[in-house]
């Protein structure tokens, strides 16, 4: 809740006090202006990940289609935004940018690079959805080893191009923390790490494929989000599944005609069938299902989807509508597509001032003028003093330390703050319908109540200090209420 100077107004003015020291050096400028353009884009969102972490599924699962991944594009960052039509365009290295062939499907596109045009760093893909109306997803080459198609390279430049991170790890292991490490190395990486939510995306592979897995990949996924560690890299941790919610997001009536034919096998022998794809796609099932329609389902659902569906099905969910949303559910995507709004697009201004402070940093380090500490000092100042990034950084310590205040007082912070929304209603607490007059009580009374913690001395610091940062939400709340707003 911005009080004092707007942070995307601060990032502003430091990205034209920079133009000013850098005007002789063409290419800085050219950099600058860039990122003075990003500031009115959408928000650039990665997708990023080891290899076979599932980028392009989750990708596919969050828009409702199927349009990644491009095919033979296995090196080229592939950047999906909104546009009037379908269009695809390349951009090989040292060459003229390629319109490709976009065939469009009953689910989706399928976009084809199709050429010998040497090395593609870039492709381009419009296509016209609401789901890409206020973000622009980018779909990236797999996080490998070091080197020039490995994870430094592709890491470094995921960090520079997107304002927010998707990082996706099957299990959150120790060399995948390693990775997200490396954006803490600048000033800016090291006070305001807000732009990570981890997914824990192969989450139908957690406890061996038992039907039971989601729920323990849910378990995991709680269990970071409370580790320490991975609080300074991220911002949330999600558990999804991109291959069953995609599958419940696209499920047609003829898909779940056949699986409710499954379902309709004593569970014990059809169980014998889904032990591997060879058996479902070769084996002599109980009930008669084409060759070609089994491999249809296995490619969509795959062994563990189908077996959830099909479990699904003989418990109750025996409609196309109830199917599909009790996978989506389950999948995980739900919660992630909540947690992308509320950490994301929710805090896209906050988010694209920071990638502005971090490209400045990145160019007064990297090529030191006269003038340049002036720049560094104002992004110190910046920094230390955006609102914004102080209830970040107290979200962050509420989630593992609550600084000592008990469950509801750390609840209450952490809502206060915007860890539950940042609109007002959400912040106070109250129906979306709240008069203005009830909006002003609630905070007024917050405040008061704040404050007084906020200036108790028998209190700890850390706690004094949590409540300062409190306090000034509560006032900006109430400033933002008596400029009209809701």
């Amino acid at each position: 809740m911005t009080v004092g100077v707007r942070l995307d107004e601060a990032a502003w003015g430091l990205l034209h006090q920079a133009l000013d020291l850098y005007r002789a050096n063409s290419r800085a400028v050219g950099q600058l202006r860039h990122q003075v353009a990003r500031l009115e884009e959408p928000l650039r969102i990665a997708v990023a990940g080891p290899w076979r972490s599932g980028k392009s599924t989750v990708l596919n699962a969050l828009m409702g289609e199927e349009v990644a991944p491009v095919e033979g594009a296995d090196g080229a960052f592939t950047w999906y935004e909104d546009g009037a039509a379908p269009r695809a365009t390349a951009y090989p290295v040292g060459q003229p940018a390629q319109e490709l062939t976009v065939v469009k499907s009953a689910t989706g596109m399928r976009v084809d690079l199709g050429w010998g045009a040497g090395e593609v760093r870039d492709i381009v893909v419009q296509w016209p959805t609401r789901a890409l109306r206020q973000v622009t997803l980018i779909d990236t080459p797999a996080l490998t080893g070091a080197g020039e198609r490995g994870r430094v390279s592709v890491m470094d430049r995921v960090l520079r191009d997107a304002d927010a991170v998707l990082f996706l790890t099957r299990d959150g292991r120790d060399s995948d923390l390693r990775v997200l490490e490396s954006g803490r190395e600048s000033a800016v990486g090291q006070a305001a790490p807000v732009n990570v939510i981890m997914v824990l995306s192969r989450a139908d592979e957690t406890g061996g494929g038992r039907i039971d897995g989601l729920l323990t990949a849910r378990q995991l996924a709680r269990r970071h989000y409370r580790d320490p560690r991975v609080g300074a890299l991220a911002v949330n941790v999600v558990a999804c599944s991109g291959s069953v919610g995609l599958a419940g997001r696209m499920l047609s009536e003829s898909d779940f005609g056949a699986l409710a034919v499954l379902a309709g096998v004593p569970r014990a022998e059809l169980e014998a069938h889904l032990l591997s794809a060879d058996r479902f796609c070769r084996g002599d099932l109980p009930v008669r299902m084409d060759p070609d329609l089994r491999a249809a389902l296995l490619d969509r659902f795959g062994l563990f989807g189908i077996r959830l569906a099909t479990t699904l099905v003989r418990s109750g969910f025996d409609n196309r509508v109830k199917l599909s949303a009790e996978l989506i559910r389950r999948s995980g995507l739900t919660e992630l597509r909540e947690a992308v709004t509320r950490c994301f697009i929710d805090r896209r201004d906050t988010l694209k001032a920071r990638s502005a402070l971090a490209a400045v940093e990145t160019l007064v380090r990297a090529e030191p003028v006269r003038g340049s500490e002036e720049l560094v000092g104002t992004i110190e100042q910046i920094l230390a003093g955006a609102h914004e990034f102080r209830e970040l950084r107290l979200l962050v310590a509420l989630r593992h330390t609550r600084l000592g205040f008990d469950a509801e007082l750390a609840a209450e912070a952490q809502r206060l703050i915007g860890g539950d929304g940042v609109g007002l209603a959400a912040r106070l607490g109250v129906e979306h319908e709240a008069t203005v007059q009830r909006l002003w009580e609630v905070a007024a009374d917050a405040q008061g109540r704040w404050r007084d913690r906020a200036e108790d001395p028998i209190l700890p610091l850390a706690q004094r200090r949590g409540a300062e940062v409190v306090v000034r939400s509560c006032e900006g709340m109430l400033a933002e209420l008596a400029a009209g707003g809701r």
